[in-house]
């Protein structure tokens, strides 16, 4: 009796063994890493500069460049030239301003902090349709007294601006 027991209990554990595994098997089969939204068809992204309509110099490369850099690192999407890429990012920096931000009680601006606007569009070249448009705005801070603060304040704004981009294009939309 104790034998047939034991048998049963050994073949029953086998048994659930056997479609505990079998279900991780099937379950993992349709089940993506990569956690894009993307359709499948785009797998390469031109990135041309950033039209800049402001009077400030320099603005266009960083925001171009950090984009590009960001798109590399999160790797979806390669970048690829104009000619042969899937699909494409516009964008044109519309506006920076600087605006005082904390002020203390002697009435003396303590940080300043900068906006900067775009226009982005992440275009289907396959398909010849827009995917995902918007008008983004971000900022950074800086002392006004900083020797480099007003670059860093711009970098800052930059790199916000670029993570809400990439996660607008792979994340969602």
């Amino acid at each position: 009796m104790l034998l047939n027991f034991h048998y049963h209990s050994i073949k029953n554990t086998c048994i659930f063994t056997i479609l505990l595994l079998f279900l991780a098997i099937c379950g993992c089969a349709y089940y993506s890493f990569s956690g894009s939204a993307l359709p499948a068809h785009l797998k390469t992204v031109s990135i041309p500069v950033f039209e800049d309509r402001t009077a400030e110099f320099g603005i266009s490369e960083l925001i171009t460049e950090a984009l590009i850099n960001q798109i590399t690192k999160d790797n979806t999407l390669k970048i690829s030239d104009p000619r042969n890429a899937d699909s494409v990012i516009n964008g044109s920096i519309t506006t920076i301003r600087d605006e005082a931000g904390t002020v203390n009680l002697d009435k003396e601006v303590q940080d300043i902090k900068i906006y900067i606007t775009v226009d982005v569009e992440f275009v289907d070249q396959t398909k010849r349709n827009v995917i995902w448009q918007d008008r983004l705005t971000q900022w950074g801070t800086y002392e006004p007294d900083a020797v480099d603060g007003r670059e860093k304040g711009i970098q800052e704004a930059v790199d916000k601006l670029v993570e809400d981009i990439v996660n607008n294009i792979i994340a969602g939309w």
